[in-house]
């Protein structure tokens, strides 16, 4: 059996799909399945995950048997999957060549029952990011995860297949911030995720949708609260504040309009002054940047003030 199983849910993938194929074949830890379950692309996704597995057997393209990218992640690690270690990697996300090896030593330690990394954020060069985001050096707590959740995305998780499998993986009926909700039940029912403190995942970011996405991260978001409460966690005005300082420097990052980074700091401040300048270095950076960003190019805003 393998040491890791990948879990790469495809959907109309096709233009980046190769680049993070390709970022996993050169993996310099060689003991791995990719399970890509294809969600019903119209585009030449199965095509390419077909040519892929002819030349890599550790390739196995599936078809999801149900509809959405956590539908698509639970058939993968739970039904499908081989290793005891499952890595998730979305198809238009890279990993670096060490992302593996260092992350199965991480996993030497039988008291770690999850793991993440930071993230590099890039626009078209992977090797040019725009941003680097930070982790803490604690073990994830309910606290962090109300507040500013420093997973940012499900390509930068890996967890023990048992654990996933006793948490019951994702809830399929959130369509935003299910990874959120997951987070809160695994730390919720003690499981540890910790952090490795290097860059070990590049995140595409895209200037379209996050505007948009704003009302079903909202209700996801309540979703996940909801979760937090049947643990004892009160969701307090500060964590809405973190929370939202969190989305205006996504919104820098993802370059998403010019003035939503402006209007998230604004209320941020409005639910909480406390909250949104806990960290006052970072608070201040991006409410500064959030009053800069009409005048100043994209790259400077991005580059100074979202780190």
């Amino acid at each position: 059996m393998p040491t890791f199983s990948i879990v790469i849910p495809c959907y109309n993938a096709a233009r980046t799909l190769p680049e993070t194929l390709d970022s996993l074949v050169a993996q310099s830890f060689e003991d791995w399945e990719a399970i890509c379950i294809d969600d019903g692309s119209t585009d030449k996704t199965l095509a390419l995950l077909e040519q892929y597995a002819a030349s890599d057997v550790r390739i196995r393209p599936a078809r999801n048997p149900g509809k959405g990218p956590s539908a698509a992640r639970n058939h993968a690690a739970i039904e499908l999957a081989n290793g005891h270690l499952i890595a998730f990697l979305d198809a238009d996300d890279i990993w670096t060549p060490e992302k593996l090896e260092l992350t199965v030593r991480a996993f030497e330690d039988l008291s770690l029952h999850a793991s993440f990394a930071r993230i590099a954020f890039f626009g078209t060069a992977p090797e040019a990011p725009s941003t680097v985001s930070s982790v803490p050096e604690h073990p994830l707590t309910l606290d962090d995860l109300l507040g500013e959740n420093p997973v940012c995305t499900m390509s930068n998780v890996t967890v023990r297949r048992s654990v996933f499998v006793a948490t019951g993986g994702f809830d399929e009926n959130i369509v935003h911030n299910e990874d959120l909700e997951w987070l809160i039940r695994l730390v919720g029912q003690g499981y540890e995720i910790s952090a490795l403190n290097k860059v070990l995942v590049s995140y595409r970011a895209s200037p379209n949708g996050l505007s948009a996405d704003i009302e079903r991260m909202r209700a996801g978001r309540a979703a996940a609260i909801a979760t937090a409460r049947s643990f004892g966690a009160a969701p307090q005005p500060r964590h809405e504040a973190i929370h939202l300082r969190y989305l205006a420097r996504r919104a820098l990052r993802m370059q998403s309009g010019r003035l939503l980074p402006l209007r998230l700091s604004l209320q941020g401040i409005r639910t909480s002054p406390a909250g949104f300048f806990s960290d006052w270095r970072r608070g201040t950076l991006v409410a500064l940047a959030s009053l800069l960003v009409p005048v100043l190019p994209y790259p400077c805003s991005g580059a100074l003030f979202t780190r």
